[in-house]
């Protein structure tokens, strides 16, 4: 796991107002929604997304809605971002693949969580600018790479988790084959109609269970 730099990046500092609003967002939220998990619910207090929002964006950072992040992307929900982590259920040993890197928001949760984050984004402005966001912030358990998410990272595989954050309209064969036995992926599927879905691989197949009706941008 990470250690978050003892100041906020770019003159933010240890500001009270951001952490009142951490708090707040997750306590009026995200808790009463049914997270439960207090690991996760400590990250999201943890990461302020105010830095990885748009600064026209600033004063909507900690509404419980998506944001656009330019590029046609878009930071998601807090809810949605602790939901889909909770289920994942990352141990502070696992090696996770990230699909859709976005503004870095997810990676920094994750990393919060995890031992290694393996993240791919494939609109390199985005890549660029989450890479250099993330390591400004003190993190230095996450590896970038600019691709085809559908690719995943086969190098660094098998992967105890993965978490993909935009939709297909397949759940991609090769993720599958990058997932270690017993590991657990959740990802967007759907096309008109998205839901959430969560599996686990056993004995060589991905065993999967719906979850809830989301919206998330394409998997291009």
């Amino acid at each position: 796991m990470a250690d978050m730099a003892e100041g906020f990046v770019r003159g933010h500092g240890n500001d009270p107002r951001q952490t009142e609003a951490l708090a707040m967002m997750v306590g009026a939220q995200i808790e009463p929604r049914g997270i439960r998990d207090e690991r996760v619910l400590q990250a999201m207090r943890k990461v302020p997304r105010r830095l990885f929002v748009p600064e026209d964006l600033w004063d909507a950072a900690y509404e419980d809605r998506p944001l656009e992040i330019g590029a046609g992307q878009t930071i998601s929900q807090p809810y949605i971002v602790a939901y889909m982590t909770e289920c994942l259920g990352v141990e502070s040993s696992d090696s996770v693949l990230e699909i859709g890197t976005g503004s870095g928001y997810q990676t920094a949760i994750l990393a919060e969580l995890a031992s290694q984050v393996y993240t791919v984004e494939i609109i390199e402005n985005l890549a660029r600018t989450a890479k250099e966001r993330l390591e400004d912030l003190g993190y230095n358990n996450i590896r970038f790479r600019v691709d085809n998410g559908r690719k995943g990272w086969p190098d660094e595989a098998p992967f105890d988790k993965i978490i993909v954050t935009a939709a297909s309209d397949e759940i991609p064969p090769g993720l599958i084959e990058q997932l270690r036995e017993g590991g657990r992926m959740i990802l967007p599927v759907g096309v008109a109609s998205q839901e959430l879905i969560e599996g686990e691989k056993q004995h060589g197949t991905f065993q999967t269970h719906r979850k809830i009706a989301v919206r998330f941008v394409p998997l291009v």
